[in-house]
């Protein structure tokens, strides 16, 4: 835990998206309304790496600058949107992956930020939520980064709510931002 009190929570969000190296503002993919190219040659794998054409893009840059270009559609597809084309990616699960949960503060105030793959950092509370679906009895759980994309939370960060989480009604909670969060069945 970041020792982090309610009043510079958003100090400890600067910090942290600092360390990550997260590139500041991203483009405004959402004012874009270019025509439909199709399918594109870009998979994003259930583990977070990405493809093109069977090859692993390997440039961490790269797959940072296509991440701050994803939309998903109401179609519920994802798209790599410009000004003047989108095009279909194809995800395997979600197209980030939270790979580490820092705890700003604690109980009822605290705030709980994912860091993705990509170097975002992610506060979870109303505007991004965690859920928790069950995937052959196990947990598999998620938090919205932006407009409906999600990150699949790794086991570590998971384990890592889960002892921060407090017993509810026999279930896990965990706070963040303001909102409460169902975890899953306490063991």
């Amino acid at each position: 835990m970041i020792g982090v009190s309610g009043a510079n929570i958003d100090a400890g969000l600067a910090a942290l998206a600092k360390e990550a190296g997260a590139a500041g503002a991203r483009p405004p993919v959402h004012l874009w309304n270019p025509p439909d190219c199709g399918e594109s040659s870009i998979e994003i794998r259930a583990d977070g790496s990405w493809w093109h054409e069977g090859a692993r893009i390997g440039r961490p840059a790269l797959v940072r600058l296509f991440a701050s270009i994803l939309r998903r559609e109401a179609d519920g597809a994802v798209y790599i949107v410009t000004p003047v084309e989108k095009m279909r990616v194809r995800v395997h699960d979600a197209p980030f992956v939270a790979i580490r949960a820092d705890r700003l503060g604690e109980g009822h105030d605290q705030a709980i930020a994912f860091t993705t793959n990509v170097g975002d950092v992610i506060p979870a509370g109303p505007e991004n939520p965690i859920r928790v679906m069950e995937s052959g009895g196990a947990p598999r759980p998620y938090v919205t980064v932006r407009e409906g994309l999600e990150a699949r939370i790794l086991r570590a960060p998971f384990y890592e709510l889960a002892g921060w989480a407090e017993p509810h009604h026999g279930r896990l909670r965990i706070f963040s931002g303001g909102a409460a969060f169902d975890l899953g069945a306490a063991e």
